[in-house]
C-alpha cells in the first residue's frame, strides 16, 4: 500500500492497525504507525487511537498520554472512545487515583462520558480493592445522565463476594432488581462464589435453582464454583453428583471442574479417587493442565507418596507441561519431609537450570529439613545463598533458623539473630519466642527464660500452652516445684489446660 503511486486513504490502513490491535500484536502495530509518519502520512483521530490503545495495553502509559497530547495539538475533537482508551489503560496499569483525577479534569472541561466509561472506572476500583469507592461511583453517575447497567453492579457484587461481605451483595442484587436490571449468568455466579467461600452452601444451591427459574442457564463456571463450595465442606458426594448432573444436562465438565473434584478427593485423604478422576478427564477429552499435576502431586506427597509424585513429574515434562514454582517447591518439601534432602537439593539445581526461580518457601523447606537432619553448616550455606539471590528471609525462615542454632549449641548466635530481628522490622511471632525460651531452658538459663516470658507479653504476644509446658517442665527438671506449680496454675487460668 506504502509503494502505490496513488497511496490509499487513511482509513485502508486504520483498517490494517485495528486488525493488529484486535490480535494483540500490539508492537507490530506501532512500528507500523512509524512507517506510516516516515512516508509522510497524515494519521486521523482514529489512527491516533489505535496506536493509544497498543500503548494502553502494552502499559506504556506515559506514551499513551503523548498520543493524547498529539490529539490535542492536531485540533481533533476527542471522542469518548478515545477517553475511555486512556481510562481503561490507566485501570490496567493499577494507577486508578489517577484515572479518577483525569475523569475529574475532563468532567470539569465540559466532555462526555457514557456507560462503558463508568463500566470500566467501577471494574477498574473493584479489582483493585477499593469497593467503596466504586460504590461512590455507582451512586454519582446518574446526576451525569447515565444510568447503571448490570456490568456495573455485577463489578461490584463480585468485589464484595470476595471480600465475603456477602449481605452487602445481595443488597446490591435486590437494588439491581428493583431498578428492572436483569441479573445475568456472571451475577449469580458470583452470588454462588461468595455463599461457598462462607460456608453457606444450602443458599448457593437455592440460588441456582433460582437462577434456573428465571430461565438463565448455569453454565460450567457456575457448578464448577459448586462443585468446588462442596468439596472444601468435604461433602464429595454431593460434588459428585453435581458433576452427574451437569454431565447429564450436556455441561461439558472443563479442567477446573475436574482440578476442584480432585482437590477435593485429596481433602478428605481418598487417593485412589482422585487418581481415578484425574485418569477420567483425559479419557474424556479434558487435557489436564499444569494446576492438574500441581494438585495430584500436592496429594501424592501429603500421603507420603513421594515417588508416584515423581513419576507425576515425569510425566508431565513428557507431555511437554512447563512445571512451575509451586510444582517444584511441592516436590521439595515432600522430598524434604520423606528425608530425601540430596534429592530436593538435586531438585534445587533442576528447577534453577530450567529458569524456574526458587522462592522464599523453596528455601524454607530446604532449610528446615537440613536443620533437621543436623546439617546446620549446609543450611547456613543456603542461608547465605538465599540472601546473596535477593530472597528476603521472612520469620518463619529465622524460626527455622533459630531453632536450629539452638539445637546445635549455638545459643549466641540464636540468641543474636532474635535480639536482631525486632531491629530489623520483624514482627517476632508466639513461635519465634518459644524457640528462644526452649533454647534457652535446655542450656538451663531458666531465669533469663522466664524474663522472655513476661517480655514476651509486655509486646503483646501471647504464649500458647507449648510455652508454658517448656518452662513447666524445665523448672520441673530443676527441682523448682513452687515456681512450677505457679506458672502451671496461670496456664489453667488461661484456659490452655483443664484444670
Amino acid at each position: 500500500m506504502l509503494s502505490m503511486r496513488h497511496t490509499p486513504p487513511i482509513i485502508q490502513f486504520n483498517k490494517i492497525l485495528s486488525s493488529l490491535a484486535k490480535a494483540n500484536h500490539f508492537p507490530t502495530a506501532i512500528s507500523l504507525f512509524h512507517q506510516l509518519q516516515t512516508n509522510g502520512i497524515t494519521p486521523d483521530l482514529f489512527t491516533l487511537t489505535i496506536l493509544m490503545n497498543c500503548c494502553c495495553n502494552m502499559g506504556r502509559m506515559t506514551l499513551a498520554f503523548s498520543v493524547f497530547s498529539k490529539i490535542l495539538r492536531m485540533d481533533f475533537q476527542p471522542n469518548t472512545v478515545t477517553l475511555n482508551t486512556l481510562l481503561k489503560g490507566l485501570c490496567l496499569s493499577f494507577n486508578i487515583h489517577k484515572a479518577l483525577r483525569f475523569h475529574d479534569t475532563l468532567l470539569a472541561h465540559g466532555f462526555q462520558f457514557n456507560q462503558v466509561t463508568y463500566a470500566t472506572l467501577i471494574n477498574g476500583l473493584c479489582k483493585t480493592g477499593h469497593t467503596a469507592l466504586a460504590i461512590q461511583v455507582l451512586r454519582k453517575i446518574p446526576q451525569y445522565g447515565i444510568v447503571p447497567n448490570d456490568f456495573m453492579y455485577s463489578g461490584i457484587i463480585d468485589s464484595l463476594c470476595k471480600d465475603t461481605l456477602v449481605s452487602h451483595a445481595f443488597h446490591f442484587y435486590s437494588e439491581m432488581l428493583s431498578k428492572g436490571i436483569s441479573p445475568d449468568v456472571i451475577t449469580y455466579n458470583t452470588l454462588i462464589y461468595g455463599l461457598c467461600l462462607v460456608g453457606q452452601l444450602k443458599e448457593a444451591i437455592d440460588v441456582l435453582n433460582h437462577m434456573m427459574f428465571k430461565n438463565i442457564t448455569p453454565n460450567v463456571h457456575t457448578y464448577s464454583t459448586l462443585i468446588d463450595g462442596l468439596c472444601k465442606d468435604r461433602n464429595i458426594k454431593d460434588a459428585k453428583s453435581v458433576l452427574a448432573i451437569i454431565t447429564k444436562d450436556g455441561v461439558k465438565p472443563n479442567v477446573v471442574t475436574y482440578n476442584t473434584l480432585i482437590d477435593g478427593y485429596y481433602l478428605v485423604n481418598q487417593v485412589d479417587k482422585a487418581k481415578c478422576t484425574f485418569n477420567k478427564m483425559a479419557q474424556r477429552g479434558v487435557a489436564p493442565n499444569v494446576r492438574s499435576y500441581n494438585i495430584m502431586i500436592n496429594g501424592l506427597c501429603k500421603s507420603k507418596l513421594v515417588d508416584k509424585a515423581l513419576n507425576l513429574f515425569e510425566e508431565m515434562c513428557r507431555k511437554n507441561l512447563v512445571p512451575d514454582t509451586v510444582t517444584y517447591n511441592t516436590l521439595i518439601d515432600g522430598l524434604c519431609k520423606s528425608r530425601r534432602i540430596y534429592c530436593a537439593l538435586e531438585l534445587l539445581e533442576k528447577m534453577q537450570d530450567r529458569g524456574q526461580p526458587a522462592n522464599i518457601f523453596t528455601y524454607n523447606s530446604l532449610m528446615d529439613a537440613l536443620l533437621k537432619n543436623q546439617q546446620l553448616e549446609k543450611a547456613l550455606m543456603l542461608f547465605s545463598q538465599m540472601k546473596e539471590r535477593d530472597i528476603n528471609p521472612d520469620i518463619y525462615t529465622y524460626n527455622i533458623l533459630i531453632d536450629g542454632l539452638c539445637k546445635s549449641g549455638r545459643l549466641i548466635d540464636a540468641r543474636d539473630i532474635f535480639q536482631d530481628l525486632p531491629v530489623r522490622g520483624y514482627r517476632l511471632d508466639v513461635r519465634t519466642y518459644t524457640i528462644m525460651i526452649n533454647g534457652l531452658c535446655k542450656e538451663g538459663l531458666l531465669e533469663e527464660a522466664l524474663a522472655l516470658l513476661s517480655k514476651m507479653e509486655d509486646n503483646g504476644c501471647l504464649p500458647n500452652a507449648v510455652t508454658f509446658e517448656i518452662i513447666i517442665r524445665a523448672l520441673f527438671e530443676k527441682d523448682e516445684n513452687d515456681m512450677a506449680e505457679k506458672v502451671l496454675r496461670e496456664m489453667v487460668s488461661r484456659g490452655l489446660l483443664s484444670g
